[in-house]
């Protein structure tokens, strides 16, 4: 019977060809969709899960609190002496491993000359937490007990020294200290947290010239160490981290004000598993992704999906009268329902495996092109645990039952006598499912293309608003010591050429998060008190403000003229606000003390958007470190713009001259500034391709539709023909039921469409105000998309000769 039943359909589906490939398009492309994000989202979902102890590690995070508990910066990393102490406090800790990225490592064996971005100092049980598997060499649980040993991935390996095995070798580190190759492991793989190409033992900051065991005890101020701990099964950490607050207070000094220190700091644990799309700290080692951009992909999968399986369900009725004799014959032979119900079951599954082959097909195409949009390397691998690729054998038998369902129990219903004698209608009314599915179909299309359409503008809005800043033509690259007592010099000579206008130093430039803050102090009546604020600090030299262009609202900037200015203060005027001044001159000479450095404003710059658009502009001050060189981390070099590569190459002559120990890397802020909305371009890029594909489909389903219409009204339109009906009356009579679909399913997508939006952007501390006629927009090109296939049906059936349509009556 089986066997039958394929059969009939393989006939039926070369039978009705047309018919056939529309459905199995249209399934095709819903599926390879699905595909496509499916992959993209078992991605998402596997990152760290590698470790075989995947839900047993936890990262130590921080957070500060400013005025009135305010969360003021959340970061994932902790001051150095927390692990040992967490570890001692807490017996409970299997494992305690600590790491710490090391910024720019300027990296040298013989003539070659590297600056590492993916370094760390690390700790030998860095390797009982994560799986590290060695290539040469020590024992992963060995290879960094030694201090300075290094162990690289088998890229970084073969950068330095070929194909041979690199252990003994001696790497020299920012020009201060050797360490020896101890082995070479694999690299961490594409769906990790974290990707160290360098790990130096941990061992080396003992050393005073690296940081000093003394910092490594004490210093509660650098929260830049990334601290896991490994915890035995089933382990009730929320217990551990009810404890956290005493353990704070137990080893940190009182606030100044006397309050407990774990008032303004805390302690949390976070899961392995959850960092990648449930982090969003201050300060996290890569770019993670987010959870809620996953939960969208999918739930578009599900929509494209029951869109194709609509699409099925239409055109299926809508061919419906082409099979209206056949049906009628087979029960007038003997033909029960059930036996119908399954014949066309079976056509309909037929179909489903046909497009779910093709789909896997083109997956494997498409899928390049989907990672590259995505940011990540995508494989089909994540589809091999049988907990994934069971669900995909079973997927064309739902989808097949699902779609052909609803057609199977209308044509299988149908009466043969009625059928044979030509007289049979189904289901021509306004309110048929059919016609509820095509305005759930534009309904979702519609909600795609006005989100693509606001996540692009919001893109612009972040791309082109004024900043308050000049980012044209700024160089940025990492300030190195090598330059500390010739700077001067350097920097005279980059000005000697005129394709170079400005350098400047600081601690941090734009683009960048502002994530310093100390203790602040303001006059009082007649003595200095403390204030609540969360004021941001960037140490800048006195050229930092004319290089980037910021405007002085009132007062000067810093000059070497004045040797008092070491000890003074610029604020933007967020700062003046949230100090409790009037005005911004009325901030000028007051006397102040941040961080222990007692000082005085003598000067006010305007808010610029150093952060983000996500952020708030925060209150922020400038201090002046005057022949102190520790602080800083960046020099900015304004090119004059008229001849960009001679200013390049220029600047790369100088460095050589100066700091020939270190390669120069460097970037242009404006890139930099892109690159802060790149995740929100791809995400649009994305939703773009899949509104495309949304539509589409839709427009299967709405040809399915019309062309059913079409096929029970065909005596209708011969008749009115035959009267004088002009094309165009006929058009306009068919189109105008079709666009009524549309309009109503304009006004279910405006309201969801604007709660979608309007929750996305809340994520923005800056965002545009959406215009009510994109909505209108969306709706009239929807409009003009559903006319344009319905006039494909109806124009045909308009000029067929109405004799051929009346023939049988």
């Amino acid at each position: 019977m089986l066997t039958n039943y394929i059969k009939m359909a393989f006939r039926n589906l070369r039978r009705h060809a047309l018919t056939s490939f529309i459905n199995l398009s249209g399934l095709t492309i819903g599926l390879t969709c699905c595909l496509l994000i499916l992959v993209y989202v078992l991605h998402e979902l596997s990152y760290d899960r590698y470790n075989r102890n995947a839900d047993r590690i936890y990262r130590v995070t921080r957070t500060f609190y400013g005025p009135n508990h305010s969360v003021s910066l959340t970061l994932g990393t902790v001051a150095p002496p927390f692990g040992p102490l967490l570890k001692n406090d807490f017996p409970d800790i299997e494992v305690q491993t600590q790491a710490l990225p090391t910024g720019i490592l300027p990296v040298r064996y013989g003539e070659k000359r590297f600056n590492e971005n993916n370094a760390f100092f690390a700790d030998e049980n860095l390797a009982k937490v994560f799986d590290l598997t060695m290539v040469y060499g020590e024992r992963a649980t060995t290879a960094l007990r030694e201090p300075f040993s290094v162990i690289l991935d088998e890229a970084e390996a073969k950068k330095y020294f070929g194909d041979v095995d690199p252990t003994g070798k001696v790497l020299r580190m920012s020009n201060q200290f050797d360490v020896k190759v101890t082995g070479v492991y694999k690299a961490f793989p594409e769906n990790a947290h974290m990707h160290p190409e360098m790990l130096v033992s941990f061992s080396t900051l003992n050393d005073t010239a690296v940081y000093g065991a003394q910092q490594l005890r004490t210093n509660y101020g650098n929260n830049s160490f990334l601290t896991y701990l490994l915890m035995p099964a089933h382990y009730p950490v929320d217990k551990m981290i009810a404890q956290f607050p005493a353990f704070i207070d137990r080893h940190l000094q009182p606030n100044p004000n006397g309050t407990k220190a774990s008032t303004q700091t805390s302690l949390e644990l976070q899961k392995l598993t959850d960092i990648h799309l449930r982090s969003h700290t201050d300060y996290e080692v890569e770019e993670n992704g987010n959870s809620m951009t996953v939960a969208i992909f999918g739930a578009i999968a599900l929509f494209i999906l029951l869109i194709a399986c609509i699409n099925y369900m239409n055109l299926a009725t809508a061919r419906s009268a082409l099979r209206a004799r056949e049906i009628g014959i087979r029960k007038t032979v003997g033909a029960d329902r059930t036996e119908l119900i399954l014949q066309f079951l079976s056509e309909s599954v037929l179909i489903s495996w046909m497009a779910m082959i093709l789909a896997f097909c083109l997956t494997t195409l498409i899928l390049p092109l989907m990672g590259g949009l995505a940011g990540r390397t995508l494989s089909m691998g994540v589809l091999a645990p049988v907990r994934v690729w069971l669900p995909l054998v079973l997927l064309p038998f739902m989808v097949g039952i699902l779609s052909g369902l609803y057609p199977a129990m209308v044509l299988s219903g149908f009466k043969p006598v009625k059928v044979l004698k030509g007289i049979f209608k189904a289901g021509n009314s306004d309110l048929s499912l059919r016609r509820v599915l095509v305005v759930f179909q534009f309904s979702i299309s519609i909600v795609l293309i006005i989100a693509t359409w606001i996540v692009f503008r919001q893109i612009g809005y972040m791309l082109n608003k004024p900043l308050g800043y000049n980012k044209d033509y700024l160089v940025v690259t990492n300030y190195q010591n090598d330059l500390d007592k010739t700077f001067d010099a350097f920097r005279n000579q980059l000005l000697a050429d005129p394709h170079v206008q400005s350098v400047s130093r600081s601690s941090r430039i734009p683009t960048g998060r502002l994530l310093d803050e100390q203790g602040v102090y303001i006059m009082g009546s007649d003595s200095l008190v403390p204030v609540n604020v969360n004021l941001k600090y960037v140490v800048a030299d006195e050229n930092f403000i004319p290089t980037l262009g910021i405007h002085m609202v009132t007062g000067r900037n810093f000059s070497k003229a004045y040797g008092t200015d070491t000890a003074s203060f610029i604020i933007n005027e967020s700062a003046v606000v949230a100090l409790g001044y009037k005005t911004p001159r009325n901030a000028l000479g007051k006397a102040m003390s941040y961080g222990g450095q007692k000082g005085n404003v003598i000067g006010v710059m305007s808010d610029i958007y150093f952060e983000s658009l996500h952020q708030q502009i925060t209150p922020l001050l400038l201090t002046y470190p005057g022949k102190d060189n520790s602080q800083y981390g960046k020099i900015t070099v304004k090119l004059s713009g008229s001849d960009v590569p001679v200013a390049l190459e220029h600047l790369q002559r100088t460095w050589r001259t100066f700091a020939p120990e270190k390669a120069l890397d460097y970037v242009f802020l404006d890139n930099r500034f892109e690159n802060l909305y790149k995740a929100e371009t791809r995400q649009g890029t994305i939703f773009t391709l899949f509104a495309g594909i949304a539509i589409f489909i839709a427009c299967l389903g709405l040809l399915g539709l019309s062309a059913f219409t079409i096929s029970q009204r065909v005596k209708e339109i011969g008749i009115r023909k035959v009267l004088g009906a002009g094309t165009g009356s006929i058009v306009r009579l068919i189109s105008t039921d079709f666009m009524k679909l549309v309009f109503f399913a304009a006004l279910i997508a405006f309201p969801v469409a604007w709660y979608a939006t309007h929750q996305w952007l809340l994520g923005y501390a800056y965002r545009i105000n959406v215009p009510w006629w994109i909505f209108g927009a969306a709706g009239l090109i929807s409009l003009g998309i559903a006319f344009a296939t319905i006039s494909i049906q109806t124009i045909r059936a308009a000029r067929t000769n109405p004799v051929k349509n009346l023939r049988s009556e």
